[in-house]
């Protein structure tokens, strides 16, 4: 059984529905993840944002607005008055709850319970729709069985337990239909795999189902070369292996979730990334396999805080490091990037929540310098540090003020921090070097 993970655009338009149900009736079992509808959940979001600031007459207008949607679309996806009427009354009671939200107190526990909503609308619609199209599709909850721990991490045992039981007391069916993102926590209330998680509930359940392959479709044909956004003439790489994935989706690449990659690298199931828009295209093949070394692919992640902590105590202070990790890990507050010098240490941090109190306990034994609106530009490949090719990147440094090199941390990862201001360019350069063959 395979398992395929649909993103919003490609639910998000009569046409693009009709699609997937062609891509997915090819007479083999699978089960089916969708997120949301293109534009649904940032609406959710702001939502919510306007019942935490008060503005409820907003935020139930916007409720409205956001129906009037989904009205348009049962009345053109639908064919029967009988069908649009149940599916219309399925999805009057989801805007029916989230008006009743309104006047709930905001907490994390109502955000969540808010922005949950878009992938029940779309998976309901969208199994209703195979069946009106003859297909045999069921659908299977995502809150009956996807549940994440106390740590936050996918309660492996729960949903395959629960999953299979599910499965076995579902009446047989060609496809099944479940919500991407969402989820249980561990205490039964709701919640979600963050922004882009579909695409980690795919792997998840490929992970406990022992799926031959996981898919993800989105509306680009794989996993670029480089950010298609801002450099010309990219291209998609037919084959990464997990742990250049895994460094690709977790320094930017848009494609994935960072935390793909992990489910279906320990179950050593393949992800093949594919275009809702052009299904024969190869796409991006990711296994356990290497093909080919040197640098293959180029991401940048934005929002990084780099921190440079000086101090003469630390001249020879074998202690002084651990001092500096445990503030960071007293604030939960994961770091990228780390270099040291004889009195000097400089890190990146994507989270700047606790950075004020991090900061006050490093100025109690030091000097600290805080620069914000940074970038890691991560340059990935098998064996990169080895390759007689890699110097080429060290000819951005002549273009691009680089703040920051993480070099030999990864055999398959160097890593550039560089202002925000100055990444399109450094992207552009890096392509130039590395890709194109230009030198000075």
């Amino acid at each position: 059984m395979k398992v395929l993970k649909f993103g919003g655009t490609s639910v998000g338009s009569i046409d693009n529905i009709k699609s997937v149900k062609e891509i997915i009736t090819d007479g083999d079992k699978k089960i089916v993840v969708l997120s949301a509808m293109s534009g649904t959940t940032n609406a959710l979001v702001a939502i919510s944002d306007q019942i935490k600031a008060g503005e409820i007459e907003a935020a139930v207008q916007s409720i409205s607005d956001l129906s009037v949607k989904y009205d348009t679309v049962i009345d053109d996806l639908f064919e029967t008055s009988a069908l649009k009427q149940e599916v219309s009354n399925y999805i009057d009671q989801i805007f029916d709850y989230l008006k009743s939200l309104t006047s709930e107190k905001h907490s994390e526990h109502l955000y969540n319970k808010i922005v949950s909503q878009g992938e029940l609308m779309s998976t309901y619609m969208f199994t209703k729709f195979l069946n009106q199209e003859g297909v045999n599709a069921r659908l299977l909850p995502a809150l009956d069985f996807m549940r994440i721990d106390k740590l936050n991490e996918p309660d492996d045992f729960y949903i395959k337990q629960n999953l299979q039981r599910i499965i076995d007391e579902t009446l047989p069916a060609e496809i099944y239909i479940t919500q991407g993102f969402i989820c249980l926590d561990a205490y039964g209330n709701v919640a979600n795999l963050q922004r882009g998680g579909s695409d980690y509930t795919a792997t998840i359940i490929g992970g406990v189902i022992e799926a031959d392959e996981v898919q993800i479709w989105t509306d680009i044909d794989g996993m670029h070369n480089n950010d298609p956004r801002f450099v010309e003439n990219t291209h998609a790489i037919s084959n990464l292996s997990f742990d250049e994935a895994a460094e690709l989706a977790y320094f930017g690449a848009k494609i994935l979730h960072p935390q793909t990659v992990m489910p279906a690298r320990e179950a050593n199931i393949p992800v093949r990334l594919k275009n809702t828009m052009d299904p024969p295209s190869y796409g991006t093949l990711i296994s356990q396999d290497y093909e080919g070394e040197g640098i293959k692919a180029i991401a940048a992640k934005d929002g990084i805080t780099a921190i440079k902590i000086k101090s003469a105590r630390m001249l020879q202070a074998h202690g002084f490091l651990k001092k500096v990790f445990e503030i960071f890990e007293k604030y939960e507050t994961p770091i990228d990037m780390i270099t040291t010098s004889e009195i000097a240490v400089s890190l990146t941090i994507d989270n700047d929540a606790s950075l004020a109190a991090i900061v006050e306990e490093l100025e109690k034994f030091s000097k600290v310098e805080v620069d914000n609106q940074q970038s890691i530009i991560c340059l990935v490949g098998h064996s990169v540090v080895k390759h007689h090719d890699t110097h080429r990147l060290f000819q951005v440094l002549q273009d691009i003020y680089v703040r920051m090199i993480s070099y030999g941390g990864s055999d398959n990862n160097i890593s550039l921090l560089v202002n925000t201001n100055d990444k399109i360019s450094a992207l552009q350069h890096l392509n130039k070097y590395i890709f194109e063959g230009v030198s000075i």
